[in-house]
């Protein structure tokens, strides 16, 4: 199947080609995403109203939408032009009247004719202590009572669109959906209850109450699980594209890892002896690997990346270890120096700063095989940079690195194994649905000897004693960071600039004593301030959130968040990691501007209870949804239009099982089943992976 499958033409064709939509409502449809009739049959209600005729308006609380069978009593006219006119009704047990603006008075005795009975349904109102209904939504004669669905859906609408002209148009697209031969595993379907895929999409626009809106109802459920499914087929199908390619068997002999080991002052945790063997094994395997090792704030990674890049080298091959910034690089080079030296391995580093015969010579031991672990930064990916023999590729820092970038890097060593390291953790859903081409590592342990960090939440009112405490620390010879939301003033928003904060520290605790870090300086200027605190010629360091990530200053010991309810949880979280790295007990304080909006004092009070990046994360998750945690714009996050990762990262779990267990027996999606799955791929767009089925 080279193209998409002719039965699903009618879905992709244009807009208009459905009941009731023209050209302006068309352009309306797409600001709300719905392109072809194949989007709107995946934009499903978000609401309803119930019509189900009561006795009397009586039976509702107002204001409420009621539909209710009345007898009809006198018109009263307008008594100017554009006046309400008013029409008498009684239904069994009282009586209330009916509002029309600008209605012709032979339509309205049309409509309603005194003396007859009708069918009125719409919102109920007190109006100077009278019943009136306003413009009803619908008037039918009795007989025709069968023709109003007795709850009726409410879509999503934008300027230009009407419940009426969506409802109709989804009613042509429900038409053409056809009878798809089924993808998902049978027994599951059987288990869960689901229906097949017509039904489920008829049955999730015609919802018979409130509880047919969940995401729990079997309808619902089965069409969030397709889309689910076909992003982890896609998954799946990049994850054995990246094995396919040969591995080459990389096995350790363990002498150069027993050194470094033995060297510690404490034992490994058993989560980083648990990730070290996976990750080892794997090396060990004829696959390639592709493995994310997740960990939070100071659990360990680079032990355990170290360990890996050492089994390379003991293999005779070489390792690298990228990350993101030089000055991550820098302090990767400095975290493995130690464990280097106890290997008797040397390190090299390698940025976009070489330059001239520096470089070339760099360059020339590296093609050589005389370097043996490289540590460097995006430079590494250039042309002229070749590895004699490079096993093990180690990216620190994920965020900025999407399945594409990791196919890249294998290319360079022509079978090399992928590391990936991550310390934001990620609730389970969210990594199956970033990282589902990937095996995962966690290490979800501390190491022994770290102590926690005192959380306290501070009102910004009582930041002269925070200056004070400030004082007092440094004098004692502590390090302390004091991270600021902006850097440069603005008016709209009223919060204290980098170079404020970094004015006003400096008059209270000495010119020599106080250095300022933001993303808007250069570069070496960054580096120079960044390297006189840890080197502790100054002693806080004022600084935007570019520190958030991997800094490591072991004397640095207090961490000051302005106006930290603006922060989201998982920065939060990061920034708190940068102290309690040493010996000496840290603080974190929390300073907010009172007063605290509910779902500002709850992300402080969640961070003053716990350490654990897991249950921060998945608290994250519900309280802002996922675009938000990971930054949709770069993640590379799919968008799904039904399914909802907060709520269903149960089914996200059993896509990615079935959609591997259903390559491992039909790699080419050749079978009855495979055919299915091709369909549903064209169906929710997953061109990546028709390209992937066509390549294999």
């Amino acid at each position: 199947m080279t193209g998409r499958p002719p039965a699903l033409f009618p879905l992709f064709a244009s807009l208009e080609t459905l009941p009731g939509v023209g050209e302006k409502s068309a352009r309306a449809f797409a600001q709300i995403g719905v392109e072809r009739p194949r989007d709107l049959l995946f934009t499903l209600p978000y609401s309803g109203i119930d019509r189900r005729v009561v006795a009397s308006i009586q039976e509702v609380v107002p204001p409420a939408t009621v539909t209710v069978e009345v007898e009809i009593g006198g018109h009263v006219p307008a008594r100017r032009k554009g006046g309400p006119a008013r029409v008498m009704v009684r239904d069994a047990a009282t009586d209330f009247q009916v509002v029309f603006f600008h209605a012709r008075g032979d339509w309205l005795e049309k409509q309603l004719p005194t003396g007859q009975r009708r069918i009125l349904s719409g919102k109920i109102e007190i109006f100077d202590g009278v019943a009136q209904m306003v413009h009803p939504d619908h008037i039918l004669r009795v007989d025709e009572a069968a023709d109003l669905p007795q709850f009726e859906p409410v879509y999503p609408l934008s300027a230009g669109l009407t419940q009426r002209v969506v409802a109709k148009a989804v009613a042509g697209a429900l038409g053409r959906a056809p009878d798809l031969a089924e993808w998902i595993d049978l027994a599951l379907k059987a288990r869960e209850g689901w229906d097949d895929w017509q039904a489920a999409l008829a049955a999730a626009h015609h919802p018979g109450g409130f509880g047919a809106l969940a995401a729990t109802d079997p309808a619902r459920a089965r069409l969030a699980y397709d889309e689910l499914f076909a992003h982890q087929v896609t998954l799946a199908l990049a994850r054995v594209q990246l094995k396919r390619g040969k591995g080459r068997v990389t096995a350790g002999t363990g002498v150069l890892q027993a050194r470094v080991l033995a060297s510690l002052p404490y034992a490994a945790t058993a989560a980083q002896t648990r990730a070290i063997d996976e990750i080892t094994a794997d090396m060990a395997s004829e696959k390639r690997m592709n493995r994310l090792l997740q960990g939070d704030v100071g659990s360990g990674k680079t032990l355990v990346a170290f360990m890996a890049l050492l089994a390379a080298v003991e293999a005779g091959g070489q390792g690298v270890m990228m990350a993101p910034t030089e000055i991550l690089a820098r302090q990767h080079l400095e975290s493995l120096r130690p464990l280097a030296e106890a290997a008797g391995v040397a390190l090299v580093l390698l940025t976009g700063r070489d330059k001239g015969a520096e470089r070339d010579s760099k360059l020339a031991a590296l093609a050589e095989g005389r370097i043996k672990v490289l540590v460097g930064t995006h430079a590494v990916f250039q042309k002229d940079v070749h590895f004699a023999d490079l096993r093990l590729a180690v990216v620190d820092e994920q965020h900025r690195f999407g399945v594409a970038q990791r196919m890249e890097l294998g290319a360079k060593g022509q079978a090399a194994d992928v590391l990936v390291m991550t310390a934001t953790p990620i609730p389970r859903s969210l990594s199956l649905a970033q990282y589902g081409d990937m095996d995962v590592s966690i290490l979800d342990e501390k190491p022994p000897g770290r102590l926690p960090v005192k959380t306290a939440l501070i009102s910004t009112g009582r930041i002269d004693e925070v200056v004070a405490h400030l004082r007092q620390a440094v004098a004692e010879g502590r390090q302390a960071y004091w991270v600021c939301p902006l850097v440069e003033e603005s008016e709209l928003v009223d919060l204290t600039s980098a170079e404020d904060r970094f004015r006003t520290l400096r008059a209270a605790l000495g010119e020599e004593v106080v250095g300022l870090v933001h993303g808007q300086m250069p570069n070496a200027e960054k580096d120079a301030a960044m390297a006189a605190f840890v080197a502790g010629r100054t002693r806080v360091l004022v600084a935007t959130t570019v520190i958030e990530v991997g800094v490591n200053v072991p004397n640095a010991s207090i961490m000051v968040i302005e106006r930290a309810e603006i922060f989201g949880l998982a920065q939060l979280h990061q920034l708190r990691g940068r102290v309690g790295r040493g010996a000496a007990s840290s603080t974190c304080l929390l300073l907010y501007q009172a007063p605290l909006s509910e779902s500002g004092e709850r992300r402080l009070q969640i961070l003053r209870q716990t350490e654990d990046g897991f249950v921060i994360a998945e608290e994250d998750l519900a309280m802002r949804g996922a675009g938000d945690v990971i930054g949709t714009a770069q993640s590379g996050l799919p968008r799904f239009r039904i399914a909802d990762l907060e709520r269903q990262a149960g089914l996200m779990a059993v896509a990615q099982t079935d959609a591997r267990a259903l390559l491992a027996a039909d790699p080419g999606l050749a079978g009855p089943r495979g055919q299915a799955v091709r369909v549903l791929l064209w169906l929710m767009e997953q061109d990546r992976a028709i390209r992937l089925i066509s390549v294999g």
